[in-house]
């Protein structure tokens, strides 16, 4: 099909602008919709539907994209209600491109940290709320159990070097009050 060629029964549809026809029937599609034309068989192709919803026209443009190695324009310009067309091409856009999504994601760990970041981030924000406008208190003083979390620190530091002590191995030359003398 020749650049710039519209087909006959479609001509009351388009407009030329700088020597191209474009369709000026729909205006500006409010909604765009792409589904598979065979659930089952996905490389077959996908439908586009444009349609816009006005006061005055519910028009809809149906394009059947069918995948193909060789590019071929539509040819007809179906009328399949009062301002609703259909029309069909073949181009390489319309395959299917199936990526697997398994293995992807969060997965179980990642949703139970969310979960737990997120109960976290609501506990302490509630209790924010609740001393700052319940109990009138204000500044730093707000956090609820600020005491715990500014010693938080040191209880995980003291707990690691508790951790490294149990599993080092004494070295030469150290010696603890249980440790044996030799005379």
């Amino acid at each position: 099909m020749p650049d710039g060629y519209v087909p006959k029964q479609t001509e009351q549809l388009y407009e030329s602008i700088d020597g191209y026809p474009v369709c000026t029937t729909i205006g500006r599609t409010s909604s765009t919709i792409i589904h598979l034309i065979d659930e089952e068989n996905p490389h077959m192709g996908v439908i586009v539907k444009m349609s816009n919803s006005d006061l005055k026209l519910n028009c809809s443009l149906a394009v059947s994209v069918i995948c193909d190695s060789v590019v071929q324009g539509p040819q007809v310009l179906e009328k399949v209600g009062t301002c609703d067309y259909a029309t069909l091409l073949r181009h390489p856009s319309g395959c299917a491109n199936i990526e697997s999504v398994y293995g992807r994601g969060l997965g179980w760990f990642g949703t139970f940290i969310t979960i737990i970041l997120c109960l976290f981030g609501g506990y302490l924000l509630a209790g924010i709320v609740y001393r700052f406008f319940y109990l009138r208190i204000r500044g730093i003083d707000v956090i609820p159990n600020l005491e715990f979390w500014a010693s938080l620190p040191h209880r995980v530091q003291n707990m690691f070097t508790s951790l490294v002590r149990k599993f080092r191995r004494p070295s030469e030359g150290y010696r603890t009050s249980y440790s044996p003398v030799n005379f």
